[in-house]
């Protein structure tokens, strides 16, 4: 099995410094989360070195272990995780998504560990959110991220919450096996390239300001350090699906702003960035208009619609991105039950060559202790010059049954 588990002796060291000597004094808690996936697979691969199996179960277990003391101003959380997957090589792996010691103090909030962040107010597109990597094997949506060694303080105060993240390791992102499906077919290298001499260790910072102004939701942020999306470099020049990953020191500035009126949330994140080649900006910009109590029942509909704009020069030293033009339109039904059930189906359209994803995910809890999650992509007419063109027969659909204890 691969472990991409983080270095936490500082911080597991300074937590148990901070343990109480009393035993009576901790309150401890442990759950876990157990869940087994399979993925159906309707058509054959489009490379000949993918598996062509039309379904590939995988099993999951994530534990979370917490200990309080101090009336609940100190707590050690410990979340490991570990994936088994049938088919893809990479996609069993371990982690640690949290490992840190919380501390609230006297007007400020400290965390020392590894820990999960995150920033951003919009559906389609997380642009600020910077602090963690993605693990990329779990699903290309980028929303599951690794666990981020930092040591972060928050001053919350009557003009605002100043927070600031010093990041002494880097987190190299995922990827599929060259097997698998959703790899596009490529064998991308374990072994990664740096812009820093310092490699992984090249401690990156953080700053973010956010505060709550009447109806508006305002974040800003500047992080400086090694960036979480890869460039990929070719090997071999006679075979170009063999790449290596390149990270590179760079400096985003982001906003993100959230304007709540009635039914309306008005959404909007915005990047400047500097060290993939010409400094960019980035923006992606929409609404989420609430029906509440569709047609006389407990239902809300929600309609969200966002545009994404990316002016990175994806034929210089910038990464590759999907959303450079792109429109997303969707919907998200909440049921409003006793069992949490909701949908969120949506599709992000290329404006320039008509490339689409269609994306749906659905939940509904059975009882108190199960939990039904399914998801579903598909990859339409993606064209020759369209990043999704990698995926164009790696359509599938998802089930996941949780069991919590």
């Amino acid at each position: 099995m691969r472990s991409r588990s983080v270095p936490l002796a500082a911080g597991l060291c300074l937590a148990a410094l901070s343990l109480p000597t009393g035993a009576e004094e901790l309150q401890f808690d442990a759950t876990l989360e157990l869940g087994a996936e399979m993925r159906a697979f309707p058509n054959s691969p489009a490379y000949g070195p993918q598996r062509d199996r039309a379904l590939s179960p995988s099993l999951y277990l994530e534990p979370e272990f917490t200990a309080d003391w101090n009336g609940g101003d100190d707590r050690f959380t410990l979340v490991p995780y570990v994936r088994f997957d049938r088919d893809d090589d990479r996609r069993t792996h371990a982690d640690i998504r949290e490992a840190n010691w919380l501390h609230i103090g006297d007007g400020y909030d400290l965390v020392v560990g590894a820990d999960k962040v995150f920033w951003g107010v919009t559906e389609s597109r997380h642009l600020v959110d910077i602090v963690n990597q993605s693990d990329a094997v779990e699903d290309i949506d980028l929303e599951d991220k690794l666990g981020q060694p930092m040591v972060q303080l928050a001053v919350p105060s009557d003009w605002g919450t100043a927070s600031f993240f010093v990041m002494p390791y880097f987190r190299e992102r995922t990827f599929p096996d060259r097997r698998a499906r959703l790899s596009g077919g490529v064998r991308i290298d374990s072994t990664a390239s740096y812009d820093s001499g310092a490699e992984e260790f090249h401690p990156d910072v953080a700053v973010r300001w956010s505060q709550v102004i009447g109806d508006f939701d305002i974040g800003l942020s500047h992080f400086h350090g090694t960036s979480r999306e890869p460039r990929f470099l070719v090997l071999d020049a006679a075979d170009a699906t063999n790449l290596t990953p390149h990270y590179d020191l760079i400096d985003q500035s982001g906003l993100d702003l959230q304007y709540t009126t009635d039914a309306w949330l008005w959404k909007l994140e915005a990047i400047g960035r500097g060290g993939h080649g010409d400094y960019f900006g980035a923006a992606v910009a929409g609404f989420e208009y609430t029906l509440f109590g569709l047609a006389g029942t407990d239902m809300d509909l929600g309609l969200l619609a966002e545009y994404q704009y990316d002016g990175r020069d994806e034929d210089g030293d910038a990464p590759g991105v999907l959303g450079n033009n792109d429109t997303f339109v969707g919907a998200r039904l909440t049921l409003n039950d006793v069992d949490d059930s909701s949908l969120l189906a949506g599709a992000v359209v290329d404006n320039e060559d008509g490339s689409t994803l269609l994306s749906l995910e659905a939940e509904r809890r059975v009882g108190d202790s199960w939990k039904i999650e399914a998801v579903a992509r598909f990859f339409v007419n993606a064209d020759e010059r369209n990043l999704l063109l990698g995926y164009e027969q790696d359509d599938f659909v998802g089930l996941t049954l949780i069991r919590y204890f």
